[in-house]
């Protein structure tokens, strides 16, 4: 009875801090500097977030720094070396995904607890996922790449709403003039990356299991070539040729597609993240952390299940490619 009680009360207790702290934050926001006659261009308890696209260097050498005034991120001497923040926090999450690996690794055992039971949980998922559009057979090729894109791009994400992430850099005057960690999703060039790396994979078993049948998907002169016993039909055969070229095009788009997708809702994101807490900070910008959990790993499933449904496409025979369709 006692321990309810006290439940009760401490629940009590966070209620009236979380309310608490929301209206500090609606008063000493930009919203409340606006309604309160607040002195200030930009007003409220925190400063005018700025968006910048480009990556910004957090380290360079000395031969090349005269090329980045400004913070911002242009054209390198060859032979320099120049780390941006979007680099060095894909680099930090990589290093988590191998951590966490190499923990679960560690000692293993036949009842698995803790960080390897957690682990086991996801790769088991993710293989299940795998197997389920791939096919058993096909499924243990697909599965490094696909689990890789797909842990890759989750952790960026998550990682990339820890608060240290917007808290740490370069200060100037008082204010952030560079962060020294960015989420690498907001980078265009790691989208671009992914994309590439997708591309690749696909092409590659594509020509590995079908070989010249799978570079007929995309040139088709059957019907151009006129053959003894067989009818000739160059109309049906420019056709063809065209619906080729179609193809070919559709898997070049593709790389457009995967980049900006992923890009956009990544970028979209964060500047959400800083718009909120800069109109209202502390507690109401929290559910917005909660929807951006569930953006970061729905794109991370939306990648990795996109590469593995055009992979398993690209390895099926065009005969029964088109029977499906129909």
């Amino acid at each position: 009875m006692r321990s309810q009680v006290r439940g009760r009360r401490l629940l009590l207790l966070a209620g009236i801090a979380v309310i608490a702290l929301f209206l500090a934050g609606l008063v000493t926001g930009a919203i409340g500097n606006a309604f309160f006659g607040g002195e200030g261009e930009a007003g409220g308890l925190l400063p005018k977030p700025e968006v910048r696209l480009p990556a910004e260097p957090v380290f360079q050498s000395a031969e090349s720094e005269g090329g980045h005034e400004g913070g911002g991120s242009s054209s390198l001497p060859a032979g320099k070396f120049l780390l941006t923040n979007t680099i060095l926090s894909s680099w930090i999450a990589t290093l988590v995904i191998v951590l966490l690996f190499v923990l679960a690794t560690r000692r293993l055992s036949l009842v698995p607890r803790g960080i390897q039971n957690f682990m086991e949980a996801v790769v088991v998922a993710l293989l299940g996922f795998v197997e389920g559009m791939a096919g058993k057979e096909r499924a243990r090729r697909f599965f490094p790449v696909i689990a890789t894109i797909f842990l890759f791009v989750v952790v960026n994400a998550w990682l990339g709403l820890l608060p240290i992430y917007p808290s740490l850099g370069f200060l100037k005057e008082g204010h952030i003039e560079r962060h020294l960690l960015r989420p690498a999703g907001t980078d265009l060039n790691m989208p671009l990356a992914l994309a590439l790396v997708s591309f690749i994979f696909v092409e590659y078993w594509g020509f590995r299991t079908l070989k010249g049948h799978y570079v007929g998907k995309f040139v088709r002169l059957g019907n151009l070539i006129p053959r003894p016993g067989r009818g000739w039909n160059p109309l049906q055969g420019l056709i063809d040729l065209f619906v080729g070229g179609l193809e070919a095009l559709s898997e070049l788009v593709r790389i457009v597609s995967f980049t900006f997708r992923l890009f956009g809702n990544m970028t979209a994101g964060e500047i959400l993240l800083l718009v909120a807490t800069f109109l209202v900070p502390f507690v109401f910008v929290i559910p917005f952390y909660g929807l951006e959990i569930l953006v970061g790993f729905v794109q991370a499933l939306i990648f990795a299940g996109l590469t593995l449904a055009f992979v398993t496409m690209a390895v099926m025979p065009h005969e029964e490619e088109g029977h499906g369709s129909h």
